[in-house]
């Protein structure tokens, strides 16, 4: 694997590792009892390099289908029950309209519990140290990097702080909190493409849940356009073209310096927020609720910026490679049913509730080996379908992190 691509394969491994969403169910938004089945559905557009067969956290757990410029959508699916399969062992199905072209229906497979899969051969004691800087501008403000040493974080030794606990954690369906779960991407060999869309009716058949249909008006976000170039003082500036859609923006950018041997050495992490940001939900889809109040505490940039500055001391810092991430966070779909009865004071017995979330993000190289930098947007008119490529377990970052990132 060239080094270029084990920095993108190390992004994702670090953003599974801090992965966390920030969104509320509608059951609790309005105080009524727990509804017998919740259903989740997180609709994601991917460009750059997740474009190619990587993604972020969410890569790990879907699929993605190919497209023309490098531009891939994605969707996660999770169903959540009170209830058991009526017969048999549990069986779910979503069929769409047409124009996903993922066939009659894609089945949701309910996981069988597993122990850890990396193996001791698998995983890399980490070495250096994680510096961690944040804020638009051209030079770090004060206080800057945080340093974390590796060697202590795999004694466990996690320093107070070190993770963001601004956003909420999921409440959605997971094997966790249901009786039954279910969930796509799964092993029916089925992946979104490049061209589907989601507009249309949906339904979703179990036989462990009351039947779901819900009719969506807002189909994928578009792809992100994102351009970086090296400024004079060093510090670098990052630039896109605001999308239809978006509620807010947030990048993050990974560094590497590599050791004497060749082998990696420090690691470097900067966001876009005006305070210390690491891990958390922002990498992940979040309702317009939450980006609205992040925005308010300068976590979030609000739809109007279309440009901030990676301070000098981060470049300094990973001079060897760096990769730049931006997020488009969209717009959100609820429903419910019954429908709430128009008296206030009768009980709403809630049958299911669906939440359809929508976010776009691009990756792309800032610098590579050698000090080159990196193309900004996807490029390229050859359009092809194919499957994403098989998860390969460690890799350059993924050994250091997945082990003590949790």
């Amino acid at each position: 694997m060239r080094p270029h691509y084990m920095m993108a394969s190390a992004g994702l491994a670090l953003a599974v590792g801090v992965w966390a969403v920030g969104w509320q169910r509608v059951a609790a938004q309005t105080g009524a009892p727990g509804p017998v089945a919740r259903y989740a559905m997180d609709v994601g557009t991917v460009s750059g390099i997740g474009g190619m067969g990587g993604g972020m956290g969410a890569g790990m757990s879907m699929m993605f289908g190919g497209g023309g410029g490098n531009v891939q959508h994605e969707l996660n699916l999770r169903l959540g029950s009170s209830r058991g399969p009526d017969k048999g062992g549990p069986k779910a199905d979503h069929f769409m309209p047409p124009a996903a072209r993922l066939g009659k229906s894609v089945a949701l497979e309910t996981p069988v519990p597993t122990q850890g899969e990396m193996g001791d051969e698998q995983f890399q004691r980490p070495k250096g140290r994680l510096l961690i800087y944040w804020g638009c501008g051209p030079n770090a403000g004060k206080g800057q990097p945080v340093i974390i040493d590796f060697s202590r974080l795999a004694k466990g030794q996690v320093p107070p702080g070190l993770f963001s606990t601004s956003i909420p954690k999921d409440r959605g369906p997971s094997m966790a909190n249901s009786r039954t779960f279910g969930r796509w991407p799964a092993r029916d060999g089925k992946y979104v493409k490049g061209d589907s869309s989601v507009l249309g009716d949906h339904r979703i058949v179990a036989n462990y849940a009351p039947d779901i249909s819900f009719s969506l008006s807002q189909d994928f976000m578009a792809p992100l356009n994102a351009r970086s170039h090296a400024l004079p003082d060093g510090a670098t500036s990052l630039g896109w073209t605001g999308i239809s859609g978006a509620t807010g923006y947030y990048a993050f950018v990974m560094a590497m310096k590599m050791g004497q041997r060749g082998d990696m050495g420090d690691m470097v992490w900067w966001s876009s927020s005006a305070t210390q940001q690491f891990g958390g939900g922002l990498t992940d889809w979040l309702s317009p609720a939450t980006v609205t109040r992040l925005i308010g505490q300068k976590a979030v940039m609000p739809p109007t910026q279309t440009s901030c500055t990676v301070p000098a001391e981060v470049k300094a810092s990973g001079p060897d490679m760096m990769m730049g991430m931006l997020y488009a966070y969209g717009p959100q779909a609820d429903f419910s049913y019954p429908p709430k009865p128009a008296n206030p004071r009768a009980p709403w017995h809630l049958e299911w509730t669906s939440t359809v979330r929508y976010r776009s993000m691009q990756s792309w190289l800032i610098t590579s080996p050698g000090g080159m930098m990196g193309a900004g947007a996807p490029q390229g008119d050859e359009r092809e379908e194919r499957a994403p490529p098989k998860k390969k377990k460690g890799g350059l970052f993924g050994g250091v992190l997945g082990g003590v990132i949790p």
